[in-house]
């Protein structure tokens, strides 16, 4: 599957301005359920697929605010509506975890067919938010520790001021689960380093396993937690990559049962079939964007702070692209 790529960063440290483009393939991984409605796998794949996604399904409307562009009409995927998905990477599951957890990634996906273009927007775990449900600031990840997807939702829907429609959440756990389920997969590290017991070299593609690539994810420590991002993404895009390329009904199986462990969503199964009849094109061009702030400590705790300017010029993009004011 082939999509265009860029990742754009809007400021450096330096608060200067800065663009990066690159093409890339792929989309996120969770799609890939919506392309096995339409692969050809058969009408037992099919049944396969309703019992997992109603066994991921988590409905958060009764916690949910609503944004003002929804108050006066609902988002209709039939009749391709613009809308956005909040994406958590979840911090439990993984090294005996079993708390609710922070996430850890946190990116926004906003889908336009009529643009036909989807932007993902990638969020600092550490950015300095109020937490909407509690009555004060603290890191934008907290917010899932304190009150699950609903109050995530809540806390980004309040900070880009963009309605935040629908959420999905992986573990640790589930990514690693995930990683083995399709055979692994192999990445191409853009610099060298140890990390977990695993050595990664530069330039030198190198076959993964679940667990070496949930170590590929993590680092951070030699290029700050933007480095961790672009990590993470590559890890998703070449899963999903393995996944496509699937062509037995087997291979499905494990996939989906590793899915019903570690994932869940509001999204339904029917809104899931209408996204992949009305959506498919749009997915597959993919623009990425970036948070970029400075560190800057309060109270002895490090946040990143978001310069005001860089969230508006945000804020205002994906308001242009889910066609709300």
């Amino acid at each position: 599957m082939e999509n265009n790529t860029n990742e754009y960063s809007r400021r450096d440290r330096n608060n200067k301005n800065k663009k990066k483009k690159r093409r890339g393939r792929g989309c996120l991984w969770f799609f890939a359920i919506l392309l096995l409605i339409g692969g050809g796998i058969g009408l037992y794949a099919y049944f396969e697929l309703r019992s997992t996604t109603d066994t991921i399904h988590e409905s958060v409307e009764e916690e949910t605010n609503v944004h003002t562009s929804r108050e006066k009409e609902k988002i209709n995927l039939s009749r391709k509506t613009p809308f956005s998905i909040l994406l958590l990477g979840i911090d439990s599951g993984d090294m005996g975890r079993i708390e609710r957890g922070r996430s850890d990634t946190m990116m926004v996906m906003t889908v336009n067919p009529n643009t036909e273009k989807t932007t993902l927007l990638s969020i600092p775990r550490d950015t300095y938010v109020e937490i909407v449900g509690k009555g004060f600031q603290d890191k934008i990840n907290h917010a899932y520790s304190f009150g699950g997807p609903a109050m995530s939702m809540n806390t980004v829907q309040n900070y880009l001021d963009i309605p935040v429609d629908y959420y999905v959440s992986v573990n640790m756990k589930g990514i690693q689960q995930i990683v083995d389920a399709v055979g692994g997969i192999t990445l191409t590290p853009s610099r060298s380093f140890n990390q977990d017991g695993f050595s990664f070299v530069e330039a030198q593609p190198t076959q993964m396993n679940g667990e070496m690539a949930l170590a590929y994810s993590r680092m951070r420590k030699l290029d700050s937690d933007y480095g961790r991002q672009g990590r993470q993404r590559e890890v998703v895009l070449e899963t999903l990559n393995k996944i496509t390329s699937f062509n037995s009904v087997m291979n499905y199986q494990a996939v989906l049962k590793t899915m019903e462990d570690n994932v869940l969503t509001n999204l339904t199964f029917d809104e899931l079939v209408s996204i992949f009849l009305n959506y498919r094109t749009t997915l597959q061009n993919l623009e990425q964007l970036q948070l970029q702030g400075s560190g800057q400590r309060i109270g002895g705790i490090y946040y990143e702070i978001i310069p005001e300017e860089q969230l508006q010029e945000v804020s205002q993009e994906l308001k242009t692209q889910l066609e709300v004011e």
